[in-house]
């Protein structure tokens, strides 16, 4: 399976909840300009591990519940992985973690933009990698 490997490097520069997650990613060259200007789109329960070592299961669409991941603004990507059915796990440069599973039913993450493959996990890991 792919592993959107561009995001490593890359810093969240923006976040957004309503019944969404979403994290903007953007990596800059300055000759270049921007190399990566990605979204991540979380749409099901997924788990924050932040920098203490404490982890967080956290829904879109629960409002201030959703605090422990405004952490993850200004934070830099160290790794991303994919792993079984699609699951995402990244690591940022504080030791924050972010895991987002697949779910039975919906959709639970995708990721567009530019400097990244389009991907878009479905009900049960069914990945769409769209080239």
């Amino acid at each position: 399976m792919k592993v959107p490997t561009a995001l490593i490097g890359c810093h969240v520069d923006r976040t957004a909840f309503d019944y969404q997650v979403r994290l903007g990613f953007s990596a800059h060259d300055p000759d270049e300009g921007y190399r990566v200007d990605a979204e991540l789109t979380i749409e099901t329960p997924f788990l924050m591990c932040d920098r203490d070592g404490e982890w967080h299961e956290l829904d879109p669409g629960t409002g201030s519940a959703l605090g422990p991941a405004l952490d993850f603004f200004r934070r830099t990507v160290t790794a991303v992985e994919i792993r079984a059915k699609g699951a995402l796990h990244l690591t940022f440069d504080d030791s924050a973690e972010l895991h987002v599973g697949p779910h039975p039913q919906y959709e639970s993450w995708s990721l567009t933009g530019t400097g990244v493959e389009p991907v878009t996990v479905g009900p049960g890991g069914e990945t769409d990698w769209v080239s």
